[in-house]
């Protein structure tokens, strides 16, 4: 209790008076120093609009979701690569991510990855897998002209739309190609099916 007094009383003869101190009072902005006219803000200041870092958060929808972008290939497309590490390689497109505009092509840009032993008994092992290419990376391939081109879109007589490569004027999307492109993805998860149970 002493300790307390004590410590007030020591406060109350530390008083602080604004003439003695520098505490309070009003810096003078070098501003107001100056003899010349004041200086004006500019009317139509300028905005300066910064490029997002490849790391930085793209544009999303309301709900949070990343908005699709649409891409010139499409699954089961042949094309071939035009830039990176493999480039000059041809390949089918297996898989497809439109919320980052890449695509899986096969066996094409395989990566190494080591696989930790799943059970006691089973040996890790090493795989190889295919890893994604950016969609601005690929074009559309023919096998027939050996050629890439850029795609187009044109409406046929009986009122379809379609892709045709602008270069050789070939039509991609054809009814025969997603019949044969739907049997072969059913055929490989029937397989897959059989091979689990």
């Amino acid at each position: 209790m002493a300790t307390m007094s004590a410590l007030q009383s020591s406060f109350t003869s530390l008083s602080l008076s604004p003439s003695s101190s520098f505490l309070g009072q009003r810096l003078i902005s070098p501003t107001s120093l100056s003899v010349a006219s004041p200086v004006k803000p500019a009317e139509n200041p300028c905005l300066v609009l910064a490029k997002l870092k490849r790391w930085e958060r793209k544009e999303c929808k309301p709900n949070s979701l990343p908005i699709l972008h649409k891409m010139h290939v499409k699954f089961g497309d042949t094309v071939k690569v035009i830039s990176g590490r493999d480039k000059g390689k041809v390949g089918e497109v297996t898989k497809i991510f439109t919320h980052n505009s890449t695509v899986v092509i096969k066996d094409v840009n395989l990566k190494t990855k080591h696989m930790k032993s799943r059970e006691e008994g089973e040996p890790g092992q090493i795989v190889k897998i295919e890893a994604p290419i950016h969609s601005s990376n690929v074009m559309l391939y023919s096998k027939e002209k050996e050629v890439v081109s850029r795609v187009g879109h044109k409406v046929l007589e009986d009122g379809q739309k379609v892709r045709y490569l602008i270069k050789t004027g070939e039509v991609i999307d054809t009814i025969e190609k997603w019949k044969q492109l739907k049997e072969a993805k059913d055929k490989e998860t029937t397989q897959v099916a059989v091979a689990a149970s």
